[in-house]
């Protein structure tokens, strides 16, 4: 058999450590760390090897943060996903690993709308411009990985009404759970305000969006409300649902004699230890906790769970003052701080700071109540180090990093229970209203990176060197139109996962990463080189860029799983590999593909994997090519054939092809055919220049992984170049062309 050029595809799921994003701010204590990224180091995030990989289109603005899921079952096929909740009361589930070289379709798209329902305008949430030109999915969802549930609040409007609802979602598809959605409902006793007189205090859902993002604490859901700026008679409300079944557990409102106090906290979640407390920080209102009060306004609240019962607060000594000017302190979450940060006598700590830009470091065992002459009760307290701060602070390796609004990026350094009141770095940038709520990725403690969302200006990723935050690695504005963000929301979070940076903007998801990466640009048939379905047991070829550092051609035999450090799986089986180049790949699909749609994960050394899908076909024939164009036809004397070597009428001639899918006896994933061979289950027929061949043999080429051979017999046809088609189960292959002479000269192959 003369040699054929195969070309082919590879893609496989990445070993590396499965990191997850599921909750705001990477976890419960809310420290923003990602400590498992192997990909992004000081070294490769700069402006020539990191950049815009893609921007995925979305219905509405996204202001709740994206969140990240490995291993995700969708469809047959596993995948890493990051979903996207947005304004038009929509959620999506994007491929994670999806490539520059292509425009995927998410995985699944689902409407929170009701039947006759629409999303809220500017004057149906009392005018309020805060979030325009619509409300929907405000707060940032929350998933159980144990369940593959998520879990989020939609605001709606039916026949002018606002409804709010609790949906729990399958991550798998986006359907919803049994029992889900349940409309939110609430009431304490409490005599507020003439909105709300008697002895009960009713939660009206036109009055509150769900800013807050969401808490999952030992399978309850957690849901926090704030006002529409700051409009009417309002409360803080904190609604815990049982995860399973979307039961209401209990219900905490922040000012039941009173009003305001909103859980608003710029967008964050509250937080949670492994005790099972609860931490979150009211917003304006007034305090009455002291002397028997049950208003906290302005305060950091320890709550149990699921009782919602306060066990703890601190409200500061100016509470007053803040509440008057606007300056509250729940435009930030609290941050609880691992022991290291501690010492023996306050091992556990949390930190906050709000809009007065104080900093707070308090002890969790005993949060401080409240001392009209000063702070002095809690660890330390001290101003006019940050400026106002919204969203949260991040921890990493000691540090803690404030991106506040109108002052520059700082960080401040905490050892023995205590904050130095000095930054020990800061940037060169001062940052704009709403500053920015960074994140932090490293491997372990080495290589630390700091990255943040900068919503003014054009919108701006931006990423520090941890240790060293006058050391900006990258700007996504220098690179001009290569790296546009877009418009962000304020207090936008970006999330970073396997090598990548996703952020969510008023009209997309943007997706960041090193540009070297391997990017696939089509996948299609090895012989026909055409994009369309293809079979089990067939060759693919995959062109793109960056595909592997070198080229490499595989040894005879069975094809490794690996070759020059490149690797694929197809619907997480691992592809055997032909041929691997910068710009393309050679490979079998396993037999093991099921029809429809599969996904090809790629693998490269030091690279995020990528993904490309596919279709599947039971039979998708196609016929070789030579390097010269000619179709892959061996004559009977084992010659080319070709213009000046037809076959002759009545002789017999081998075709060669891939894509006809099943043999018996069956034979395994990069198995070379056998010598005695394997034969298609499937009826085949052929035809040359329009006339029934007769066929002698169809099945497997020894010696050989993924070809497919066919003896027939020319019949009687006029001589020059006629078009040659095989057909398999039905399925036409590609019209190659085999030379005809009438003349005798010929003898009949072999085998």
């Amino acid at each position: 058999m003369p040699q054929v050029v195969l070309l082919f595809l590879a893609l496989t799921l990445s070993t590396e450590t499965q990191v997850s994003v599921v909750t705001y701010h990477n976890n419960l204590a809310r420290t923003g760390e990602n400590l498992n990224e192997t990909f992004l180091t000081k070294a490769n995030v700069n402006p020539s090897q990191f950049g815009k990989l893609l921007s995925l289109p979305v219905d509405g603005q996204v202001y709740a943060q994206p969140l990240y899921l490995p291993s995700v079952p969708i469809a047959g096929t596993l995948h890493n996903v990051v979903f996207v909740a947005t304004e038009h009361d929509s959620v999506y589930a994007f491929d994670a690993d999806s490539s520059s070289g292509t425009s995927p379709s998410p995985l699944w798209h689902v409407s929170l709308l009701g039947a006759g329902e629409r999303t809220a305008g500017v004057a149906d949430v009392l005018n309020c411009p805060a979030i325009s030109p619509e409300v929907g999915i405000t707060g940032t969802p929350v998933i159980d990985p144990s369940t593959n549930t998520l879990y989020a609040v939609a605001l709606t409007v039916w026949n002018a009404e606002i409804i709010q609802r609790l949906h729990a979602l399958d991550v798998t598809s986006g359907a919803e759970r049994p029992g889900s959605p349940v409309v939110i409902t609430a009431s304490v006793p409490g005599s507020s305000g003439s909105l709300s007189p008697g002895l009960t205090v009713e939660f009206n859902p036109g009055f509150y969006k769900n800013r807050a993002g969401l808490l999952l604490l030992n399978g309850v859901v957690y849901t926090g409300w704030a006002s529409h700026c700051d409009l009417l008679s309002y409360h803080g409300w904190l609604l815990a649902y049982d995860a399973k079944d979307l039961h209401q557990i209990s219900v905490f409102n922040t000012t039941p004699n009173a009003n305001q106090g909103s859980f608003w906290m710029g967008g964050a979640a509250p937080a949670a230890d492994a005790d099972g407390s609860i931490y979150a920080i009211s917003g304006n209102g007034p305090f009455d906790a002291v002397p028997n009060g049950l208003d906290f306004g302005d305060s950091i609240l320890k709550l149990s769970s699921p009782g919602l019962k306060v066990l703890d607060y601190f409200t500061p000594f100016n509470q007053m003052d803040m509440d008057q000017a606007d300056i509250d302190l729940g435009s930030s979450t609290a941050v609880l701080l691992p022991a290291a940060a501690g010492s023996r006598t306050h091992p556990h700590l949390l930190v906050s700071a709000g809009k007065e830009g104080r900093i707070y470091l308090i002890d969790r065992d005993q949060l401080g109540h409240f001392n009209a002459s000063g702070d002095t009760q809690i660890v330390q307290s001290f101003s006019g180090a940050v400026q106002s701060v919204f969203g949260a602070p991040a921890y990493f390796n000691n540090t803690i990093y404030f991106a506040a609004a109108f002052d520059r990026f700082k960080a401040f350094s905490i050892s023995d229970a205590h904050i130095g009141p000095s930054p020990s770095s800061q940037s060169s940038q001062t940052f704009a209203y709403g500053g920015a709520v960074p994140v932090v990725t490293a491997n372990g403690s080495s290589n630390g990176i700091v990255w943040v969302v900068e919503a003014s200006f054009g919108g701006t990723l931006r990423a520090y060197d941890a240790s060293n935050l006058a050391n900006e690695l990258y700007d996504s504005q220098i690179s001009g139109s290569r790296d546009a963000l877009g418009s962000p929301p304020q207090f936008c979070v970006p999330i970073v996962a396997n090598g990548r940076v996703y952020v969510g903007t008023k009209s997309a998801l943007v997706v960041f990463g090193l540009l070297n990466q391997p990017s696939p640009e089509s996948l299609v048939n090895a012989a026909s080189l055409q994009p369309g379905a293809v079979a089990p047991g067939s060759l693919i070829t995959i062109f793109g860029t960056n595909l592997a550092d070198r080229t490499v051609a595989a040894p005879g035999g069975s094809p490794p799983r690996t070759l020059a450090g490149v690797t694929l799986s197809i619907n997480g089986i691992a592809a055997p590999l032909l041929f691997v180049s910068p710009d393309q790949i050679n490979a079998q699909v396993p037999y093991e593909t099921e029809e429809g749609t599969a996904t090809a994960r790629l693998e490269a050394p030091r690279m995020p994997p990528v993904t490309i899908q596919f279709a599947t076909a039971a039979v998708a024939p196609a016929v070789f090519s030579t390097s010269q164009g000619l179709s892959a036809v061996i004559n009977g004397d084992d010659s080319q054939n070709t213009s000046d070597h037809p076959a002759s009428v009545g002789s017999t001639v081998a075709l060669y092809l891939t894509g006809q899918g099943a043999v018996a006896p069956p034979i395994s994933t990069g198995q070379p055919g056998p010598d005695s061979p394997a034969k298609t289950i499937y009826p085949v027929t052929a035809t040359v220049g329009r006339r029934a061949a007769v066929i002698t043999f169809a099945g497997l080429r020894p010696g050989v992984v993924g070809i497919f051979e066919i003896d027939l017999t020319i019949p009687a046809t006029p001589s020059g170049s006629q078009p040659l088609v095989v057909t398999v189960n039905g399925v036409p292959s590609t019209t190659a062309h085999v030379f005809v002479s009438t003349a005798p000269g010929q003898t009949n192959r072999q085998r």
